[in-house]
């Protein structure tokens, strides 16, 4: 099937077409307020950001041995471009759990963005929503998940929102999250593996900041009536109460794959697990029922000396085959990795720290300019590279270095 042939159309964008405005900018004396190469966005934040902040969203686990596999773990393979095909036409969008997106990426879900910046998790929305790709919201955003449905409808009615839980162990408050963001419209539910217990994280840890425990991060569980429900006085009464009601719930580390029916039960649309590093783990995934899984260690986030992402990627696309929507994140800074992640077997991208620092920089604008560099330098390198659609991308445009 085509992009032309597939349900829910949606008209092809010409990514591409942005570098050109950034160049009629420049004739009038206009040039980005941002880098263009995203991998230089940490550099600049680390310099006008406060360093918790930028710390806890740049911090690894560790010395950061897995941020540095994921980075190598693209890098290992290389582009084989192919010449004299017909690409002057190019139609980015892939249709992911029954709806057509304009292109193969969406927002990652990051947590407490109000670190980072005041108009935080809203205008990451509305940025995501004006590009028309969806945002995954985390249940550890620091605005509330019916706030941040509200800003992308007023961008785009009915935008593609998406909603990542982190699993309570308290059942009535894990019910009731999830109640609520399926009545604010947030349609695929994706269940976060590999953060049962946060890893020994030295950046936060030599600054003693973790914004959790400053009652940052939580807007979803203080505002939630089941949550509530758990506490003696309000939370505007005795925060120090509400932060410890929420540590003592926020993760549960004796969860295994026998509690997926519990999830199943009580949301009805599609459901992905974040965090799948081994083919086996995706076999389980899809005899369990579920519907997709990302290949994702968080970003280097959890496990010291993990596999990288893109190493586990090709393995377990392979193994699980057509039986699940396979989604990849860790790593990920340029056109050129989304075009490796697709090769590999991905359908689409998750994108998560650059925007996350195009946000602190410079707000809504910041997430926006974050996007349409990624989309325009993947549009590029796709016609370079002598293809037209991501559904085209196979191993076959990619070799491998020893």
């Amino acid at each position: 099937m085509t992009a032309s042939d597939a349900p829910n159309p949606v008209p092809a964008k010409d990514w591409s077409a942005f570098q050109y405005e950034i160049y009629l900018n420049g004739i009038a004396g206009t040039v980005p307020r941002l880098p263009t190469d995203l991998s230089r966005l940490e550099q600049v934040a680390e310099r006008r950001l406060g360093p918790g902040p930028v710390g806890y969203v740049a911090g690894a686990a560790g010395d950061g041995k897995t941020v540095r596999a994921n980075r190598e773990a693209l890098d290992r393979w290389r582009i084989v471009p192919r010449m004299l095909r017909d690409v002057h036409q190019r139609d980015l969008s892939v249709e992911l759990f029954g709806t057509r997106l304009p292109a193969p990426v969406a927002l990652a879900p990051v947590g407490v963005l109000s670190i980072m910046h005041p108009d935080a998790e809203p205008a990451a929305a509305r940025a995501a929503a004006a590009q028309g790709l969806p945002l995954i919201l985390s249940t550890a955003s620091s605005t509330t998940l019916e706030q941040v449905a509200e800003a992308m409808d007023g961008v785009a009615a009915g935008a593609e929102r998406w909603f990542q839980l982190y699993w309570p162990k308290d059942r009535e408050v894990t019910v009731s999250l999830l109640t609520r963001a399926a009545k604010s419209g947030y349609r695929v539910l994706f269940v976060t593996l590999d953060t049962w217990l946060l890893a020994w994280r030295p950046r936060d840890l030599d600054q003693a900041y973790l914004p959790f425990l400053r009652g940052v991060g939580t807007a979803n569980y203080f505002s939630d009536p089941a949550f509530q429900a758990g506490l003696a006085k309000p939370v505007h009464e005795d925060l120090n109460a509400a932060v410890l009601h929420f540590a003592q719930m926020f993760a549960d580390p004796a969860k295994t794959w026998a509690d997926l029916e519990f999830l199943r039960a009580h949301w009805d649309g599609p459901i992905v697990l974040k965090g799948v590093l081994h083919p086996d783990d995706a076999l389980r995934a899809a005899d369990a029922g579920m519907d997709g899984i990302v290949v994702s260690n968080h970003g280097g986030r959890q496990v010291n000396g993990a596999i990288g992402a893109a190493d586990a990627l090709p393995g377990i696309a392979q193994a699980v085959g057509d039986r699940l929507t396979v989604l990849f994140d860790s790593g990920v800074r340029g056109g050129d990795d989304v075009f490796k992640a697709l090769a590999l077997g991905a359908k689409a991208v998750l994108l998560g720290r650059p925007y996350a620092y195009g946000l602190g920089l410079d707000g809504q604008a910041g997430v926006e300019h974050v996007l349409r560099c990624l989309l325009a330098e993947f549009d590029l390198t796709l016609a370079l590279s002598g293809y037209t659609e991501p559904g085209q991308l196979t191993a076959d445009a990619l070799t491998r270095e020893r």
